[in-house]
């Protein structure tokens, strides 16, 4: 008896430890779950290119499913969608041109616009053609070599280009040529830029060439800027990956940090074509360049300059006939200026801007001349985008969210409203979010409607009342649905003040159990730029948060105190302080904790990449009682070492003590959980040096942690390497979080 006692003890332990174990069903579960995984192989139309014909009487979209594309148009005269071409003919034409097989229900266009009636300008394979649809024949469009080192004026009588970092102009007529700058030479340069993210190799590799002016509409005046870069500081990156090289390549890149003087210096300047004089605005000369508009008054210009440290904006009218200018406008923030953006109209004497000086984000309408400013809208909600400006009737379409009462306040509607401020009409009445183009006269516009548990349906719809004029596709998720698949759900939970309202979102294992206990991970990014909420289904799908929670998770992500897209108030909780932003994380999850017995509030993890890779490194330094572990990856661990912009923006500018507070490095030696810190090789957007200090501190601090570099990768990581990275990430998890084996041999497609 005492051996069938035993034995069945045994057999008793042994079918628990299956129980727990991961399988690799689990896996393929949950590698089935990944977004590319899913889009355009099991779920169909979740978005529908598209695009309006240049003369606004109808437009071009694109439907797919498994059978495979199709490119339709709608006429506005028909109303009712039409072939846009013959696929069979296109197909031939195709594969005639690109020596190789081109099937009919899978063009490789990434491109098809109506040039005219009868022509069609197609990008296939990376070559542009026209498709002439009366001969049914293609030609090859060949860009010119001088397409982007050439500004052609509006009358087409000048082209400018540079030689020798100089501007000058070229009559088109004679031939004639303008030197307009004389004092140009290396890295003192005009009519360039320095692009984001441009790799030097070596220390003193050339850059790539770019090339950018401004024409007024009369092509009387041209403005450029002077890039500066002679003090200007780097950079530096070591590729370790190139297979034919024994030492590792020297990249270098010219960037700025928070605080630092010897930068790239950007200075407008203005030329008159006729007299060849140079107007040059040193006052405006700043790290961030001052934006130059050019009014529809002759020789008169607009200058919006973010004074550094982001706490004024001044908006200057050039006159430049008279080289006067007058600071039409000006605002300052106690906190950061965010939210301002100036919008020229044809009237000379109305301006919009947005603004969030009531509060939120709301549109104004300034004149220039009597600098007199009235609101456009006014109201506790958020402005999101201003879309389309009916000249002529002078009404405003915007999208905002938060004003619709007792609806997701990160859902977008469509409004519109009179410049005098009358006439707000709600256009999208449905509970969701909406995603708007309106057509360039403004008379219709589409509609993509969603949400996180809603698949989307595309629309056209009538600007003048919203009314839906036709259903032009609609998203198929059968295969997803047959797969088990439950739509995360959305929820609500109480933030630090114990008053304001945050939103998320949580994702179940499609083979939920609520009599069991699920580990809890958070996705994070908290940079006060943006927000995780997922306001549309796309958005709810593209994080792959379900493939995780498949392997035995719960998955939620949530906007606290600080994040973007809410009051102003709202926004100011992050200022100085985003050594804060997971505070309200922490109580979210407890909060849903005490409400669902199946969350385990005890087994914690984060991950986040980029600002969200610093959340995640700070949540086991700040928390190490509540989160026990997280994965790190592209990581800002300390500010001072980021792009200067951002934290200047966010943590304020001079560089005082508060970047030390909330530097993770500082930190390193309250670690207690599991840390895994990843970053790629060469990542020039978030450089790996603070990953790399990190480590140094945790090494210091006799900290045992985990580290993974990508030697070959930028800030994201591609292919087999995301690949990699995600099994990493998803092991780790399984590892420390469920505390089984993991399985490392499966496949991710």
């Amino acid at each position: 008896m005492k051996q069938y006692c035993t034995l069945f003890l045994l057999l008793t332990i042994v079918s628990s430890l299956k129980a727990q174990q991961v399988t690799r069903q689990d896996y393929a579960r949950a590698v089935s779950f990944i977004y590319s995984n899913l889009v355009n192989k099991k779920i169909f139309n979740t978005t529908t290119p598209h695009n309006w014909f240049a003369d606004s009487t109808g437009l071009s979209f694109l439907t797919q499913d498994k059978s495979g594309k199709v490119f339709y148009k709608l006429d506005w005269k028909k109303m009712k969608p039409e072939r846009m071409f013959d696929h069979e003919r296109l197909a031939k034409l195709l594969s005639d041109s690109l020596k190789k097989e081109v099937s009919a229900t899978d063009l490789p266009l990434t491109a098809a616009r109506y040039a005219d009636k009868t022509h069609i300008d197609i990008n296939a394979a990376g070559k542009d053609y026209i498709l002439d649809l009366n001969t049914y024949t293609i030609v090859r469009k060949h860009r010119p070599e001088n397409r982007r080192k050439e500004g052609t004026s509006p009358d087409g009588k000048w082209v400018a280009y540079t030689k020798d970092h100089n501007l000058f102009v070229r009559s088109t007529a004679t031939g004639e040529v303008k030197q307009l700058s004389k004092d140009g030479a290396k890295h003192y340069e005009y009519a360039t830029y320095y692009g984001w993210g441009e790799l030097i190799e070596g220390e003193n590799g050339e850059r790539p060439p770019h090339f950018s002016v401004n024409w007024s509409p009369d092509s009387k005046w041209i403005q450029a800027y002077i890039c500066d870069l002679r003090k200007a500081e780097k950079m530096y990156l070591l590729d370790w990956s190139i297979d034919t090289l024994y030492k590792p390549k020297l990249l270098s890149y010219y960037r700025g940090s928070p605080g630092d003087t010897n930068m790239i210096y950007m200075t407008p300047v203005f030329f008159n074509i006729a007299t060849g004089e140079m107007i040059r605005k040193d006052a405006f000369r700043n790290v961030n360049a001052a934006s130059c508009d050019w009014s529809r008054e002759p020789g008169i210009a607009y200058i919006k300059n973010l004074v550094r440290g982001y706490q004024q904006v001044d908006l200057f009218r050039l006159d430049l006939t008279t080289g006067t200018q007058d600071n039409v406008y000006s605002e300052t923030s106690a906190t950061n200026i965010d939210n301002y953006n100036s919008y020229l109209t044809k009237d000379p004497a109305k301006i919009l801007f947005t603004s969030e000086k009531s509060g939120w984000k709301q549109v104004y309408l300034l004149n220039p001349k009597s600098k007199s400013v009235t609101p456009i809208t006014n109201g506790a909600f958020y402005v999101n985008d201003l879309l389309f400006l009916d000249e002529k009737a002078q009404v405003l379409f915007f999208t905002a969210s938060g004003k619709e009462a007792g609806r997701n306040p990160y859902y977008q509607h469509l409004y519109r409203v009179k410049l005098d401020g009358t006439g707000l009409t709600l256009l999208t009445p449905e509970n969701a979010n909406h995603d708007i183009t309106v057509s360039p006269d403004g008379k219709y516009f589409t509609d993509n409607i969603s949400t996180l548990d809603q698949a989307p349906v595309f629309v056209l719809r009538d600007s003048k009342n919203g009314r839906i004029i036709a259903e032009l596709n609609k998203a198929n998720i059968d295969a997803l649905l047959a797969m088990n698949y439950h739509f995360p759900e959305a929820f609500t939970a109480t933030g630090r003040d114990g008053v304001t309202t945050i939103y998320g979102a949580l994702w179940k294992p499609t083979n939920f159990d609520p009599a069991k206990k699920y580990p809890v991970i958070d996705q994070t990014y908290t940079g006060p730029h943006t927000f995780m909420f997922p306001q549309n289904f796309v958005s709810s799908i593209s994080r792959s948060n379900q493939a995780l929670a498949e392997l035995g998770f719960i998955v939620i992500t949530v906007d606290g105190l600080g994040t973007a897209n809410r009051s102003k108030a709202f926004h100011n909780v992050s200022y100085k302080n985003m050594g804060k932003n997971l505070t309200d994380h922490v109580l979210a999850i407890r909060e849903l904790g005490k409400k669902y017995s199946w969350m385990d509030t005890d087994r914690v993890g984060i991950f986040g990449h980029s600002a969200g890779g610093y959340d995640a490194g700070h949540a086991v330094l700040e928390f190490p009682d509540f989160y026990k572990v997280a994965v790190a990856s592209s990581a800002d661990h300390d500010f001072r070492m980021e792009k200067d912009w951002w934290p200047e923006m966010y943590m304020g500018w001079p560089v005082d003590s508060t970047y030390e507070q909330v530097s993770n490095i500082t930190m390193a030696g309250n670690l207690k959980g599991k840390l895994l810190i990843v970053h790629g090789g060469i990542d020039e957007n978030v450089n790996p040096s603070a990953t790399f200090k990190l480590a140094e501190a945790l090494v210091k601090a006799d900290k045992d942690f985990d580290m993974l570099i990508l030697p070959s990768q930028h800030h994201g990581y591609v292919g087999k390497y995301n690949d990699y990275f995600t099994k990493k990430k998803w092991n780790y998890f399984v590892e420390h979080l469920l505390g089984l084996k993991p399985i490392w041999e499966f496949e991710m497609k």
